[in-house]
């Protein structure tokens, strides 16, 4: 279940990340193995960060078109 990050979405970054963090917590892969999915991890987990920050500038970009004011963090009590 290998895909290029850059032509994946996000859901199907999430998807393959996922995956990958099952496989390594069962604990079953030789090293070699378990360094490859944690590299292949680690591309994923960036390219999913970009996706989010790209779709936050997208957001933000909307709100400035229509006077909005710019996006606001959630309270903590709020934040997963």
């Amino acid at each position: 279940m290998t895909k290029k990050t850059d032509t994946a979405t996000f859901e199907e970054t999430l998807a393959e990340l996922e995956s990958i963090v099952d496989e390594m917590e069962n604990g079953d892969l030789p090293l070699n193995k378990a360094l490859e999915k944690f590299e292949r991890g680690i591309a994923l987990s960036r390219q999913g960060q970009k996706s989010l920050e790209t779709a936050e500038q997208k957001v933000q970009i909307l709100l400035n078109e229509q006077g909005e004011e710019t996006l606001q963090s959630l309270p903590e009590s709020e934040q997963p």
